[in-house]
């Protein structure tokens, strides 16, 4: 939380983004070393050290302009879809289940926080991420409405 780094569902670990505070015009730089947010409407987790920078960190959020400053090419890797996080192992196994009838592959993938285990299920290995929106309309269509697309780091 000291660090200047960032949370991003999509952009590869190792990206260097400028994030542009778009209520006051203060800016940033951050590496993205973690996954999310998981919150709809929400674009990028700051580190307390980031948000402080640009003054976020009384309101929580903000319109923010980002820039890729450097790193790893945001188009290439491969992009899932993920559909649910359960802090019971047994629940992402029940929902990896139902899902695996109709979609492949189904994984878990689990996630520690500072709140105790999370388990993501995530579906699909897409080579694009807009191919990966397709499926994750499919998913929301078959009853998944708390659908989004990550980037798969493995």
């Amino acid at each position: 939380m000291y660090q200047f780094t960032a949370a991003h569902r999509t952009l590869p670990f190792g990206a260097v983004l400028r994030v542009t505070n778009l209520q006051n015009g203060k800016r940033t730089e951050v590496r993205i070393n973690d996954r999310g947010p998981f919150v709809a409407g929400r674009i990028i987790d700051l580190s307390l050290s980031a948000a402080r920078a640009i003054d976020m960190v009384g309101p929580g959020t903000a319109p923010v302009r980002l820039e890729m400053v450097s790193g790893p090419n945001p188009a290439l890797g491969f992009f899932g879809v993920q559909v649910g996080a359960f802090l019971v192992q047994e629940n992402a196994g029940n929902l990896r289940e139902r899902l695996a009838v109709n979609f492949s592959p189904v994984n878990i993938v689990p996630y520690d926080s500072p709140n105790g285990t999370f388990y993501r299920v995530r579906v699909g290995r897409a080579a694009s991420e807009q191919e990966a929106g397709q499926l994750a309309e499919q998913l929301r269509q078959a009853g998944q409405a708390n659908t989004f697309v990550v980037r798969l780091d493995n």
